[in-house]
This record gives C-alpha cells, structure tokens and sequence, in this order.
C-alpha cells in the first residue's frame, strides 16, 4: 500500500481524501489543513463520508513530511497564492514523495513552463528522488487526453475545440468566481484571470500538448475575450446577490495557431446565471458541462456531465480532476523521479474499483 497525504481539504481535497480512500492501492496516511477549526477532525468528516477513517487533520506539515509519506495529493490553492504553493510542493518532492496537484497552472506544460517555475522542481527532485504530475479538468483531461483520443477516431481533422460551459453559482468558492473572474463586479473591473497573457498562461500549456501529441508547429497563440453584464439582479443558493448591471458572463478562446488558422482552440463560457448570454452556447442542462468538438469528416462531437455532493456538477467536475491525479500516483511511484506532464502519464482503466467500495 502506498502511503499517501491529502493536503487541504477544501473543494478539491474533499474529493482527494475519498478517492484515495476508495483506492485499492493507497492508504490514507495524513491529512494537512490550514484552518485550525479543521485541526484534530476525522479525515472522513472533512470529506463528508459518513464514516470515521481514523486519520485526524493536522497543520504540522513538518511531522507529516518527517514521516516520508510515498504520495502528497496537493490540494491546497495556487490561485491567489502561487508562490506558496511552489514553495509547498518544492517541499514535499524534496521529502522524497510524488506530488499530484491541479494547483500550479504554468506547470500543466512543464516544457513551455517558465524556469523560475521549473528549475526549482527539477532541483528537489534531483535531491529528494519526488515526481511532480500537474493536472486536473480543465486545464487537464477536458483539454488534453480526451481530445487527443477522439481525434484519433477521425479521418481528417480541421479544428480541435475543447469547451468549458458553467454556471458558476454551482461553485463554491466566492473569491475566485468574484475577483479572479469577477462576476459580480462594474464592468470596468478587470478581473486578473482574463487580463491579457493570463488566458494563456492557464491554458497555453494545453494548446502546446495538444499540438506536440498531433505533430504540428504553432505559430501563436491568440486570446480573444466577451463579457455581458447581468439584465437583472440574480440571487445565488452558494455565494449570494449579484447585481444587475455588473459582469454576468465571460466568454473567452486560447487558440493555437497552425499556418494562420486556429485549429486548436479552448473555449470557456462561464455565467453566473442562465438568463445571461442565452445567445451563447450553453451545456445541455444549463448547469455544467464539457465539450470536446472535432471538426472534420467525420464530425465528431462529445459532452462530459460530472455530478458529485449532492448533482452539484463543479463538485463532479472536481470529482474527475481528483481522479485523474489520484489514479496516476501508483504509475508515477513505480517510474522514475522526474517532472511529468499528460501525455507522459497514461490514463488507465479503473483497475480494482469495479463495484468495490473500501468503507
């Protein structure tokens, strides 16, 4: 059994502690928080398992490293604390571990990642012997291993378009949704996740794997951005009003260029309610969906609907982010210590889980 660390227990770390529970080959080792409320509480608490685990959260990151766990599942947010989060997983490689983490957006490329980013991780694996795998939904699968699967059942392929569509007032987390994207705000703020170049550093990475995996070279890479502002003021069951007049929906492309033309393009088209932008596409449901589009002969068209917490479908989509991490820690222990990106790491059947649930 390969030990294993859940580190911060918020969106993300809710589902680590249940998907390396539900594991064949991990065993839950620790859980670290930062919240000194969640200190001493049981991990399948936290988690909202119903059942005790037998692991109490702690804030001692020292004593959880100091006891050489195998597998760090990074949790915690890199969103509004980048280099904290370097720093952290710095740490935990050069403890020995395999570091998982949707957290480090520019590290999704780990190639086109800029050095100060790189360099220090390729230094603690050098003196501790860790891996780092970064991945998650989008960026991640929704972006990089789904596409690149369909694409392969084509013929011919024109275009390659990966879509986000949300309804954000399903997501629990009102500083990113408010300030990072800024719904809810004048629409002469500027929210800094779609400041010019910020677009592209989240999800550039993805449009380079995606055209190294197909064999072809980018020209550029180009953003393009829309938002509307809500009609009516809107009330949310998660984070609250938002006020007519200020910014209800975003839409935006990172597109990777191929001889003049995007032919690799991620796409987003986030809303804070559905009464915003009905003009533009929306998931099947209105509630969350992801979309991968190939356009060519024949044209190939795959949407993904993730529900977990109660049909909460940012839940699920954090669900299957979690998954793809936690499911590769077993491969990533068994290759060599080194920096990983997607197309390095293969996604793989759900080995062991076949109608077996541990508690």
């Amino acid at each position: 059994m390969i030990s294993t660390v859940v580190w911060g227990t918020g969106n993300v770390g809710r589902a680590a502690i249940r998907a390396v529970e539900a594991h064949p080959s991990l065993i839950l080792a620790a859980v670290v928080v930062h919240n000194p409320d969640k200190v001493g509480r049981d991990a399948g608490d936290l988690a909202g398992l119903g059942c005790g685990l037998g692991v109490a959260a702690t804030d001692d990151v020292e004593a959880v490293l100091a006891a050489g766990p195998r597998a760090v599942v990074y949790a915690a947010s890199g969103d509004i604390r980048p280099d904290e989060a370097l720093a952290d997983v710095v740490r935990a490689i050069r403890a020995g571990a395999v570091v998982v983490t949707p957290s480090m957006y520019a590290l999704y490329d780990p190639r086109g990642a800029p050095p100060e980013l790189r360099d220090p991780v390729l230094a603690a694996v050098a003196e501790g012997g860790g891996s780092l795998f970064v991945s998650g939904v989008d960026p991640g699968w929704g972006n990089d291993v789904l596409p690149l699967l369909i694409s392969g059942l084509g013929t011919t392929v024109d275009t390659i378009r990966c879509q986000e569509m949300f309804d954000y007032s399903t997501y629990d987390q009102p500083d990113s949704v408010r300030y990072l994207v800024g719904m809810g705000q004048p629409m002469d703020y500027e929210p800094l996740m779609l400041a010019p170049s910020v677009p592209t550093m989240v999800w550039g990475g993805q449009v380079r794997l995606m055209a190294r995996a197909l064999g072809v070279e980018l020209d550029e890479i180009r953003e393009t951005l829309q938002r509307r502002p809500l009609d009516a003021t809107v009330r949310t069951r998660t984070m609250g009003e938002f006020k007519a007049g200020t910014q209800g929906a975003v839409r935006f492309e990172v597109q990777g260029i191929v001889e003049g033309e995007p032919r690799i393009v991620v796409e987003h088209i986030t809303r804070i309610h559905p009464s915003c932008a009905p003009d533009w596409p929306a998931p099947p449901d209105g509630s969350g969906a992801h979309r991968v589009i190939i356009e060519g002969r024949p044209r190939i068209e795959v949407t993904v609907e993730a529900t977990d917490e109660g049909e909460n479908r940012s839940a699920g989509g954090n669900a299957t982010a979690v998954g793809r991490l936690v499911n590769a820690i077993d491969w990533l222990v068994d290759a060599e210590p080194g920096l990983y990106d997607a197309l390095d790491v293969p996604l793989r059947p759900a080995v062991g889980k076949l109608g077996r649930r541990r508690r």
